[in-house]
C-alpha cells in the first residue's frame, strides 16, 4: 500500500573528472534515424525490467548456488537466455544512456559520472512513440543533472526533481534520480509534481506502481528500472534475512583467508537477500503480464566483482562487472539458450524490430566494452579503458592504447591468466586491436 509523504525540496559528493577518450561527433543511431515501417495489425507490448548491479552469474537458472530466483528461473524456462550478454559500460549513467539511445559513451554525450543525458537526445521512447506506442518509465533514472556537492547516498538525490524535458521522451514518467534508498523511496513524475515518499521495499513499491500500466490500451512500452541489488547491501530486504556469510559459496577467483574473503562473504549475503526480495516482487509483476501479447526483457546495467581478483564493485573490465543477465520472452520465439554476442546497445534496435513485427537476430562475433572516464569513488576502476569481447576472447586497452588485459575466456572463464604480454598471443591481440579501432 502506498502512503503519500510530505512534499520536499530538491537537493544533490563531488567526483573529480578522470582521463577520458576524445569526444567525437555524436552519430544518429541507425535504429532511431530510420523512418518507421508500417505498424503491423497487432504489435506486441514491450516490458523492459532493468536492475542495477545484478551480475550475470547471480541467478538460479545460471547455476549460482547462492541465488534464490524462482520467478526469474520460471521466466528463463520460457525465454531466450543470452548467456554472453554484456553491458557496453559497467557503470550506471554510462550504461543507462547507451541503453536508452543505442549509442555508446562518450558519443552519446555522457562522459563523466555526473553528465546528464543531453537535452534533445533521441531515445527508444521516441522511436516507439513514432510507431504508435504509449511509453512509460518507472523507477531509477540516474541521468539528470545532479549536484556534485550533495551526498550520493540519501534523500538529496532521491528527492531532486527531474524536469519533464529531461525524462528521455517518455510520455509518462514516475521515478527518482538516485539516492540508493532501497526502502521507502521518494517518487515524482507525471502525476506527482512534487516528490512523495512511499512506504515499503523499493522493488515492491515500483512493481505496485507499474502494475496499472500493464492494463493500458495496447501497444505500450514500459521500462521498470529497479535500484536493487545495488548497495547498501546491509539495508533491510523486505523481511528476507541474509544468510550466514560462512554459507556463501565463493568463486575460485576470490582470494581466500583474508579481508577480501571476509568482505565478499558479508556483502554477498546481503546482495543475495536483495536478489531474493526483488525476484519475489518481479514474480507479482510477471504473473500479471499477458505473455501472449508482450515481449518481456530482463537485464541489468552492470554487475559487481564481489571480491573476484581481489576487487569490488564495478567499472572494471572483468566478467563479474561486464557480463549481465539477459532474458527475452517474446511471442513466437522458442525458449533456448543463446551464446550469441549481444550488448545492451542492441536493445533499442530490437525494440523497434518487435514493434514492426520482426524477430531480431544478433549479428557479429563480439561487442565493444569501455569506461570513458574514471569515477573517483571507493573501489571503482582506476583508469580509462576500452576493449572488445567475444564469447571466446577479451582484449582491454589502457587509455594510451596499450594492451592491459587479454583473456582466453573459452579456456579461462575466471580470467586467472592475463595474456597481454604473452608472445604466443601477439597475433591474436593484434587482430582484436583492429576490432577495437574500427568499432
Amino acid at each position: 500500500m502506498e502512503r503519500a509523504g510530505r512534499r520536499v525540496a530538491t537537493g544533490n559528493t563531488a567526483v573529480p573528472r578522470g582521463p577520458r577518450f576524445p569526444v567525437v561527433a555524436a552519430p544518429a543511431a541507425a535504429w532511431s534515424a530510420a523512418p518507421p515501417s508500417p505498424v503491423p495489425p497487432s504489435p506486441p507490448n514491450l516490458l523492459w525490467i532493468l536492475t542495477t548491479q545484478w551480475r550475470a552469474q547471480a541467478c538460479g537458472y545460471a547455476g549460482d548456488p547462492n541465488a534464490r530466483t524462482p520467478h526469474l528461473d520460471a521466466l528463463a524456462a520460457r525465454a531466450i537466455e543470452y548467456t554472453q550478454a554484456v553491458t557496453p559500460h559497467p557503470f550506471g549513467p554510462f550504461a543507462r544512456a547507451a541503453l536508452l539511445t543505442g549509442v555508446a559513451s562518450p558519443e552519446n554525450g555522457v562522459i563523466d559520472y555526473y553528465d546528464p543525458l543531453p537535452a534533445g537526445a533521441r531515445t527508444v521512447a521516441h522511436g516507439l512513440a513514432a510507431r504508435g506506442y504509449r511509453t512509460a518509465f518507472v523507477g531509477k533514472w540516474h541521468l539528470a543533472a545532479r549536484d556534485r556537492a550533495a551526498p550520493l547516498v540519501g534523500e538529496a538525490h532521491a528527492r531532486m526533481v527531474v524536469p519533464p524535458e529531461a525524462r528521455g521522451g517518455f510520455s509518462r514518467w514516475e521515478g527518482f534520480e538516485g539516492g540508493f534508498l532501497l526502502n521507502d523511496p521518494w517518487l515524482h513524475g507525471t502525476e506527482l509534481p512534487e516528490p512523495v515518499r512511499f512506504t515499503g521495499y523499493q522493488s515492491d513499491v515500483l512493481v505496485d506502481r507499474t502494475l496499472p500500466l500493464l492494463r493500458q490500451p495496447a501497444p505500450w512500452f514500459t521500462l521498470l528500472s529497479l535500484e536493487a541489488p545495488h548497495p547498501p547491501y546491509g539495508a533491510p530486504s523486505a523481511g528476507i534475512a541474509p544468510r550466514d556469510p560462512a554459507e556463501i559459496t565463493l568463486s575460485a577467483n576470490v582470494p581466500r583467508g583474508g579481508a577480501v574473503e571476509t568482505r565478499a562473504r558479508r556483502e554477498l549475503a546481503g546482495y543475495h537477500a536483495h536478489i531474493e526480495a526483488t525476484d519475489r516482487a518481479l514474480g507479482r509483476l510477471l504473473a500479471a503480464v499477458d505473455l501472449d501479447r508482450t515481449v518481456v526483457v530482463f537485464t541489468s546495467v552492470h554487475g559487481d566483482l564481489h571480491g573476484a581478483h581481489g576487487r569490488f564493485r564495478k567499472g572494471w573490465p572483468y566478467e563479474e562487472s561486464v557480463r549481465v543477465p539477459l532474458l527475452v520472452r517474446a511471442p513466437g520465439e522458442a525458449p533456448r539458450r543463446s551464446a550469441a554476442a549481444v550488448s545492451l546497445l542492441d536493445l533499442p534496435a530490437w525494440a523497434l524490430a518487435w514493434a514492426e513485427g520482426r524477430h531480431p537476430r544478433p549479428e557479429g562475433d563480439g561487442r565493444a566494452i569501455s569506461m570513458p572516464s574514471v569515477v573517483a569513488l571507493p573501489d571503482q576502476c582506476d583508469r580509462v579503458w576500452r576493449g572488445w569481447r567475444t564469447p571466446r576472447r577479451k582484449l582491454v586497452l589502457s587509455a594510451d592504447g596499450q594492451p592491459w588485459l587479454a583473456f582466453d575466456l573459452e579456456r579461462d572463464p575466471l580470467e586467472a591468466r592475463n595474456l597481454a604480454g604473452d608472445p604466443a598471443w601477439r597475433e591474436e591481440i593484434a587482430a582484436l586491436e583492429t576490432r577495437i579501432a574500427v568499432r
